[in-house]
């Protein structure tokens, strides 16, 4: 699975768990509209860092509580 994947299943994820819409994500995060659609359609070929981690503050939670999950995990991600 690519990190992009792997992000944009997360925010997925996130956005049902917290009953969150993307625009409210968009709000909370500073992320336009475009850079979060881009993510979830798997149009961006790499996530900056920079990004993830509004992505975490938009959930309102840490880069290391984002990263938490078995999607990121070293050995199922393909590294570009």
């Amino acid at each position: 699975m690519t990190v992009n994947k792997a992000v944009a299943l997360r925010i997925s994820e996130l956005l049902h768990k917290n009953r969150l819409t993307q625009y409210r994500l968009e709000i909370n995060s500073g992320l336009s509209h475009s850079r979060i659609g881009c993510i979830l359609r798997e149009k961006n070929k790499t996530v900056t860092l920079s990004t993830v981690m509004l992505l975490a503050q938009g959930f309102g939670m840490s880069l290391i509580e984002f990263l938490d999950n078995p999607y990121f995990a070293f050995d199922r991600l393909e590294i570009e």
